[in-house]
C-alpha cells in the first residue's frame, strides 16, 4: 500500500511539473535558464557547484522535497545570502526550475 502511496505521488508530481511547463512559453524557458545561471550562478558558481551558495546538483537536490526547493526559490533564506525571488518569478516558473535542477537539464 505505501509503495502504491508513493509511485502515485511521484506521478502526480510528475504531471504537475508538465503542466506547469505547458504554461511556460519556450522564450520564458530560455530567460530561465539565462537567469539560473548567470543570476544564480553568481552565489552558486558559473556552473553551479557551489561558491557562496551550495551546490545545486542534481543528486544534491534529487534528495530534496521539490516544495522545499520552490518555496527557497520564492522565499529566499532570511539571515543568508539567498534572496526571495517571488518578485520576478511566478509559482510555476519557480516549480519549473526546480524540476530542471533536480533533474540536471541544465544548459
Amino acid at each position: 500500500m505505501k509503495h502504491l502511496l508513493v509511485t502515485s505521488l511521484m506521478l502526480l508530481l510528475g504531471i504537475s511539473a508538465a503542466l506547469a511547463q505547458n504554461d511556460i512559453s519556450q522564450l520564458r524557458m530560455a530567460e530561465l535558464k539565462n537567469l539560473l545561471i548567470q543570476d544564480c550562478g553568481s552565489c552558486h558558481g558559473l556552473l553551479l557547484k557551489g561558491g557562496l551558495g551550495p551546490e545545486l546538483s542534481a543528486a544534491r537536490l534529487g534528495q530534496l522535497p521539490a516544495e522545499y526547493i520552490t518555496n527557497t526559490i520564492l522565499n529566499g533564506h532570511p539571515g543568508t545570502a539567498m534572496p526571495p525571488w517571488k518578485a520576478i518569478l511566478s509559482e510555476s516558473e519557480a516549480r519549473w526550475i526546480t524540476t530542471l535542477l533536480q533533474q540536471g537539464d541544465l544548459p
